[in-house]
């Protein structure tokens, strides 16, 4: 009599995807963009970030309103910062004339941030598990890229707020009277944070190319910092054609929506120049470089 035979069981093939390269699971473009906004969203990187932005941009408001002569030009620019004139001040935009007079300060903030976040990569290793996790480097990138644009808009945001706010204190300290603040102010706000968060975002794409080839965030930050303050101010005084296309000048021209050294279009095409830069020079670091030793 023959014994039975125990039918075998075949694997079933219900779509699971094969080990090895090919079946490697690999994270989506939103999951890259939102494993960056949980790592952004440490206590230091928001306190810090917030903090200085409120921190520039009312300080830099209310001291606009007690130095600048109501019947005058605009005083001398100081590092960092370019003050309006009071015709600027007595504006329909001059309700957010803080925020987009500190856009230096706010940049130098941003371009900071954007290196800390981007060094620190390097300096914990953590970008051997990232590429481990999404060979396609240029995809990290760009997650990186998207997440920190979206923190800038929101400190952006938060910028044009605080200098809304403030504002009408200050005016009221330093004895004006503007009347042509309570025209159209949501269109006003709204164009002022549109040109604002486009300097900030060349900005921060600099601080991330710095950082990128320098894998440093001190060194990073050091040499936007002294870029402001110092580097710029002497290139300028020494050559004075140079001056509309240095990026100081530039980003606080396209802050400011135009001004008379550089028109709001020019000013937004060097931007435009400077992003494409800083981010061609980060993709060809990143992508090119050995980073497993």
């Amino acid at each position: 009599m023959s014994t039975p035979t125990t039918p075998t069981k075949t694997p079933a093939t219900t779509g699971t995807p094969p080990r090895g390269r090919a079946g490697r699971h690999r994270p989506s473009a939103v999951g890259v963009v939102l494993s960056e906004l949980v790592r952004i969203r440490r206590r230091s990187v928001v306190l810090g970030w917030v903090g200085l932005t409120v921190l520039f941009s009312a300080l830099v408001t209310f001291v606009a309103f007690q130095v600048v002569d109501p019947s005058g030009a605009a005083p001398g620019s100081a590092p960092g910062v370019a003050f309006p004139s009071a015709a600027e001040l007595l504006s329909e935009r001059g309700v957010v004339a803080g925020a987009t007079s500190a856009a230096s300060f706010l940049g130098v903030v941003t371009l900071s941030f954007w290196a800390l976040v981007t060094a620190s990569d390097h300096s914990t290793g953590l970008v051997r598990l990232l590429v481990a996790a999404e060979p396609r480097r240029w995809r990290l990138l760009a997650g990186k890229w998207l997440a920190l644009a979206l923190c800038t808009a929101a400190t952006t945001a938060l910028a044009v707020v605080v200098a809304l706010v403030v504002a009408p204190v200050a005016a009221q300290a330093g004895g004006w009277d503007p009347q042509a603040w309570g025209t159209d102010v949501g269109a006003v706000v709204a164009s002022a944070a549109v040109d604002l968060f486009c300097a900030l975002l060349v900005w921060g794409s600099l601080g991330m190319a710095l950082a990128t080839v320098t894998r440093s965030a001190g060194v990073a930050i050091g040499i936007g910092v002294g870029w402001v303050l110092l580097v710029e101010a002497v290139l300028s005084a020494a050559v004075s054609d140079l001056a509309e296309w240095l990026p100081g000048t530039a980003l606080s021209s396209l802050a400011a929506g135009g001004t008379d050294v550089l028109s709001s279009s020019g000013a937004l095409a060097l931007g435009a120049a400077y992003t494409a830069a800083a981010v061609a020079v980060s993709l060809l670091v990143f992508t090119r470089r050995d980073i497993t030793d």
